[in-house]
């Protein structure tokens, strides 16, 4: 009997050990923010609920962080993030990031440039139309990669 409850046991920590957080974490995103911003905590809590594992830094040099991760200054918002070589700029939804690592296209990042009401992180009770943009390393226009509107 003994051993048989070491088995159940050993099971059960292997069951354990496969249902962890450490065991079904996504992807690695790691975002460089203001100290002072809230925003940007929220957003990381979005991505954290969507199944990203999230590493934050604070700084306060964000201007020189969107320089080296190439971001256009026309897509700049308040938070930059590099998930798997891919810089997202902004209050991009979770769900275009996980588009982005499936179909692995050939840009360099995704922005929502400003910080449009309704994007995640931005529920402050009002929702704005707004679009994710998708840009090159090259001098290339960016396109929309996806648009919110709302109805």
């Amino acid at each position: 009997m003994l051993a048989r409850d070491i088995l159940r046991r050993l099971a059960a920590l292997g069951l354990g050990l496969m249902l962890s957080p450490l065991a079904v974490a996504g992807p690695l995103v790691e975002i460089w923010k203001d100290p002072d911003c809230g925003c940007c905590t929220a957003w990381s809590e979005h991505l954290e609920a969507e199944g990203f594992e999230v590493r934050l830094h604070e700084t306060r040099e964000m201007r020189q962080i969107k320089s080296e991760q190439g971001v256009p200054p026309q897509l700049a918002s308040c938070h930059t993030a590099v998930v798997e070589g891919y810089v997202i700029e902004g209050h991009v939804p979770a769900a275009d990031i996980h588009r982005l690592l499936e179909e692995d296209p050939e840009l360099a990042g995704l922005a929502v440039p400003g910080m449009p009401h309704g994007s995640p992180g931005m529920e402050t009770g009002r929702v704005d139309d707004y679009a994710v943009y998708g840009w090159h390393a090259d001098d290339r226009a960016p396109e929309i990669f996806q648009r919110y509107i709302q109805q």
